[in-house]
């Protein structure tokens, strides 16, 4: 049967309730969609387009990918709904076994799997008959830049990439904050790691990682914590789906699993790298910049930290994003 992918397509009237962390903007529709991605995975996803969109002629498309456990309800909506403000149709979906996407276990967490969401992904934008698969870009927020960077190594249909506040979450998993981590640090944790696999093979029971955002801060809460906290815990970023913890055995994966082995093949495609001046993870950017072929861009936000990229507009370089987009999938 043609397009078996497609899982659902409803319109926003009838299916869409706004359960969002930002205002509806009255510039844009919005639609919640499905499909599967190479491991038959049932993706959830939002397609914002703008009002006033012919659909007999074809669009530029964004892709965007949420924070390392978040969900499209929040900052990854900002980006799309923003961006479809700006005449781009754009997408914000669930990572697999996260959100309201499918897979199971629950929670579990995959460098290859979450790399293959982006690009099943841009197969179904590619046939939608008002979007033109020889203009989509990707934009990967936090540890959806790494991802997303990985994407473009290997999918040559991705045209320009942009990453905010990027993490990479296999360097963080395998080398620690910072490449803090000891070689016997790494190795008691990898004993640690097999341990729970034993247990989870014969008793069944999942153990999930500490949350990246604490549900509560005191005097002695480390500021990248009580950063996460500000977004995650609070009204201000708060969305039931994301409970920013992962299944612990899935980082077995990630200390196994370079993101960026092949970032010079992203050439001649342009990559934009977006940071916050005061933000504690921009050494990721920085060093990917350096990794980078031509062409690429590192862009420092003044005064922003690495969540304010999330969803504070005074900080998020929208203009910039447009630009660059625009510039480079003509």
């Amino acid at each position: 049967m043609k397009n078996e992918s497609i899982m659902t397509q409803h319109t926003a009237a009838d299916t869409l309730s706004w359960e969002k962390t930002f205002p509806k903007s009255d510039k844009v529709t919005v639609e919640k969609v499905s499909f599967k991605n190479r491991y038959n995975i049932i993706i959830s996803a939002d397609i914002y387009v703008p009002k006033d969109i012919d659909k007999s002629q074809k669009y530029a498309a964004i892709i965007v990918g949420a924070p390392y456990g978040g969900v499209k309800e929040q900052g990854a909506g900002i980006y799309a709904q923003t961006m479809a403000e700006r005449g781009f149709v754009a997408i914000a979906f669930d990572p697999s076994f996260n959100g309201e996407s499918g897979g199971e276990p629950r929670r579990t967490s995959s460098p290859d799997i979450f790399v293959e969401d982006f690009s099943a992904t841009v197969d179904f934008l590619g046939i939608r008959p008002f979007v033109d698969r020889n203009k989509i870009g990707v934009i990967g927020i936090c540890g959806s830049g790494g991802f997303a960077i990985s994407a473009a190594q290997v999918d040559r249909r991705i045209k320009a990439v942009s990453t905010v506040s990027m993490y990479d979450i296999s360097r963080l998993k395998s080398k620690g904050f910072l490449d803090s981590m000891t070689e016997e640090e790494r190795n008691k944790y990898l004993d640690q790691l097999g341990e729970q696999r034993w247990n989870e093979f014969e008793l069944g029971e999942k153990k999930l990682t500490p949350r990246g955002a604490p549900e509560k801060v005191d005097e002695n809460t480390d500021p990248i914590s009580r950063e996460f906290y500000e977004y995650y815990s609070t009204p201000r970023g708060y969305h039931p789906n994301s409970i920013t913890q992962f299944t612990m055995t899935s980082d077995m994966s990630f200390m196994n699993f370079s993101l960026h082995t092949y970032i010079k093949s992203i050439s001649p495609r342009p990559i934009l790298f977006i940071v916050g001046e005061h933000a504690h993870s921009k050494y990721f950017s920085e060093d990917a910049y350096k990794l980078a072929a031509e062409p690429k861009e590192l862009y420092s936000v003044p005064g922003a930290g690495h969540v304010d990229l999330y969803d504070r507009f005074q900080y998020i370089p929208f203009d910039k994003l447009e630009s660059f987009f625009k510039e480079n999938m003509k």
